[in-house]
């Protein structure tokens, strides 16, 4: 991780979207008791996102427990004019994504889990391709650390001492 910051998230408007949900059938003397999971990826549409794994006997309070542990783990991401500064291959386990600036009015071009996460993060334009594992909670996880290892381009500029606009010419 490269110094990402956390996000205080009180006095923000935070966006939920459930990725999945799961039911748990355990078996017991007594008969089955049911249980389910929900994950849940948390945003703010600027720039900030996380992600929660809720646990409960109803649907309801794990989504509510899901969204409390990704408030939890948000963090801050660059992104400029609703795409990413460059492409990026994120990994976690069996999954692996690979993320793409786009063009304005592209549109998030991604599937499931990804798209989830891209759009509460405020990402509008970008190009994504699941890789590797299928598993929501892997493919999740992938993709923020795909934006973990994203670069700001303000602070590349500043490390090589060079004007914002001679970074992205290369002159």
């Amino acid at each position: 991780m490269r110094g990402k910051q956390k996000v205080n998230a009180t006095d923000r408007e935070l966006t939920d979207k459930v990725v999945t949900i799961n039911r748990v059938t355990k078996v017991t003397k007594g008969g089955r008791t049911f249980s389910f999971s929900a994950v849940v990826v948390v945003g703010d549409g600027k720039g900030s996102v996380g992600h929660g794994l809720g646990k409960a006997r109803e649907v309801v309070e794990a989504i509510g427990k899901g969204k409390e542990e990704g408030i939890k783990t948000m963090k801050k991401y660059p992104i400029l004019n609703g795409t990413i500064p460059h492409a990026q291959l994120g990994k976690y386990g069996a999954g692996k994504v690979l993320i793409r600036p786009a063009a304005k009015g592209t549109g998030v071009i991604a599937g499931g889990a990804m798209r989830a996460v891209l759009e509460s993060a405020g990402v509008t334009d970008v190009i994504a391709k699941s890789l590797g594992s299928s598993n929501p909670h892997n493919v999740i996880k992938a993709t923020l650390n795909a934006l973990d290892c994203l670069r700001d381009p303000y602070t590349v500029a500043r490390t090589r001492n060079i004007s914002l606009g001679k970074l992205f010419t290369g002159n």
